[in-house]
């Protein structure tokens, strides 16, 4: 189809291969060169629209990337639910956990955004779609988590929570700018301060998991 007739599509069919083309645009970028590196105008482009034309669908670039967000966690919960089928105990939960999220380094890198950027500039709708699909994985993930383990369901969400936030966070400090790259490679010494993203999630969530339990007579639930 060519440009113009892309445009000029009005079919339903048409308008969905449209919201398609953006959003795999956008994931394709955003794996080429980062989040953080994708405008609005690029990924325009790369769909074949008008920059104007991407406002029909998305009103924002963030909007766009809370979508492809939204598709990356359900993708995970998937994959974890697979794994968590035959899983046994808390070790196996969290190497579930953990090995599941490093195989996806575009939902970490969309993590690692979530709060300083793709929550901001959204509408209301926007962030509500967003938010309920969150709350309804991390509610169904938790129930899973704790058929595995001896955590409570909301025990077993706080740790499906916070992998995905540590996630976020660690693959930022794992994959650090070309300046920082830099400097690890000639500062061995500061080098060992950048986190491995695998190991680092394991030993960290398996932390989480031993103390949650500590904490069910204290009043913190």
């Amino acid at each position: 189809m060519t440009r113009s007739a892309f445009l000029r599509a009005r079919r339903p069919e048409h308008k969905q291969q449209r919201r398609e083309a953006i959003l795999t645009a956008a994931r394709d970028l955003a794996r080429a060169s980062g989040v953080r590196n994708v405008s609005l105008g690029a990924v325009a482009e790369a769909a074949g629209l008008a920059k104007s034309n991407i406002a029909r669908y998305f009103g924002t670039r963030e909007e766009i990337y809370l979508e492809l967000l939204t598709e990356e966690w359900g993708h995970w919960a998937q994959a974890v639910s697979d794994r968590l089928r035959d899983a046994t105990g808390t070790v196996e939960a969290i190497t579930a956990l953990a090995e599941t999220l490093a195989d996806r380094p575009l939902f970490c890198d969309l993590l690692s955004h979530v709060s300083t950027s793709l929550e901001h500039n959204v509408s209301v709708p926007a962030a509500r779609t967003f938010k309920h699909a969150m709350h309804d994985n991390l509610t169904a993930m938790g129930a899973e988590v704790a058929r595995a383990t001896e955590l409570t369901e909301r025990e077993s969400s706080e740790l499906v929570a916070m992998a995905g936030g540590l996630a976020g966070m660690l693959y930022r400090a794992a994959n650090p700018p070309p300046v920082l790259a830099q400097l690890y490679a000639e500062d061995p010494e500061l080098a060992d301060s950048r986190p491995t993203l695998l190991p680092t999630l394991v030993r960290t969530l398996s932390a989480l998991a031993a103390g949650l339990p500590t904490l069910r007579d204290k009043g913190s639930r």
